[in-house]
């Protein structure tokens, strides 16, 4: 049994956290108003849930899950998260987030600049590219017939393994992309980007549909970086 710790409680946070309690995990929820504000929500998710700061979260968890607005990323704190394994599931949004020029140029990713920011962590980015009623309607037991998966991408061997063992956990099977660089594969506006799990692609809310290894695998090799065109 792992802790799995919340920087961020919204709808992904939150499903994430739900899957793992059902895996027999316990999890710590945080999110940038404080721990009372989280009252209704722990409740919710039953005894093996508390609520924390941030910080304290991060100290508390063996995996720590981080799901917040990305503009906010150098908010996270990387003292307590020195050694841990460190899922991210940020998207960068310039509508929301502002524009970031080192990714409006492609020179680097979203993920690789948290894991700038937490040189003692090993990031592994995941859970981004799915929409959160797919995540929590498609896990399946290991070796369905209809199980689907999700992408990885990383820097670290031993976390990426570690992330793939929590997944098959959870209910997914794991396609690694490789480095964190090769991330760019599953955000907003490639094929691999929660298309592939959706009933009807012009609405999300209709219902999820599997999608296993060989299509995810797939879908994030449909597309090159313009640059490379």
């Amino acid at each position: 049994m792992a802790t799995w710790s919340f920087i961020g409680s919204g709808n992904i946070g939150s499903t994430v956290a739900r899957l793992a309690l059902a895996a027999g995990h316990d999890v710590v929820m945080s999110n940038s108003r404080g721990p009372d504000t989280l009252t209704e929500l722990v409740s919710d998710l039953g005894e093996h849930a508390r609520a924390a700061t941030a910080a304290q979260a991060a100290e508390a968890g063996d995996v720590v899950v981080v799901t917040i607005p990305f503009k906010n990323y150098s908010e996270v704190p990387a003292e307590a998260l020195a050694g841990k394994v460190v899922i991210d599931t940020m998207n960068y949004y310039p509508q929301r987030d502002g524009q970031f020029a080192a990714l409006d140029s492609q020179t680097t990713t979203s993920s690789e600049l948290l894991q700038a920011h937490l040189p003692a962590s090993r990031v592994v980015k995941g859970f981004n590219n799915i929409f959160f009623q797919h995540l929590r309607d498609l896990p399946r037991p290991t070796g369905s017939a209809d199980r689907s998966a999700l992408a990885i991408a990383g820097d670290d061997a031993e976390a990426k393994r570690t992330v793939t063992e929590l997944l098959d956990e959870l209910g997914y099977d794991t396609v690694d992309l490789g480095p964190l660089s090769e991330g760019w594969r599953m955000q907003p506006g490639t094929p691999a980007y929660g298309l592939m799990y959706a009933a009807e692609e012009e609405d999300w809310s209709a219902g999820a549909r599997p999608a296993d290894a060989t299509v995810v695998a797939q879908r994030a090799a449909e597309v090159q970086r313009s640059q490379a065109d």
